[in-house]
């Protein structure tokens, strides 16, 4: 496992081709965190089955829905495949209250 992040209590791991974020997303950290993650992203090979894991994020917060939709759009961007999104229960819970649920692919509570 590769630690990408760790600021503010929020840790971001790479291992194969999945990124993991654990701990309390707010806006203070989230530019670091997205740009973290997009890097990580830039040098995935073409098609490559990604797996994001935010099964860790324990507060409710719509910085880490921001960082999750960038990642996905860049993901896109670069012609990579998420294969699953794992969101916390809290996350899952804001996803549908603001109807983006239906914008993350395969996302599951942890």
């Amino acid at each position: 496992m590769s630690r990408l992040l760790e600021e503010g209590g929020v840790r971001l791991d790479a291992e194969g081709a999945r990124l993991a974020v654990s701990g309390d997303v707010d806006f203070e950290v989230a530019a670091a965190l997205a740009a973290s993650g997009s890097d990580w992203l830039a040098r995935q090979p073409s098609a490559t089955r990604l797996v994001l894991d935010l099964s860790g994020v324990e507060r409710v917060s719509s910085a880490a829905l921001s960082v999750l939709l960038e990642w996905t759009r860049r993901a896109e961007a670069a012609g990579l495949v998420i294969e699953s999104v794992t969101l916390s229960a809290p996350l899952v819970r804001l996803t549908r209250i603001a109807g983006l649920d239906s914008l993350l692919p395969e996302a599951a509570a942890a």
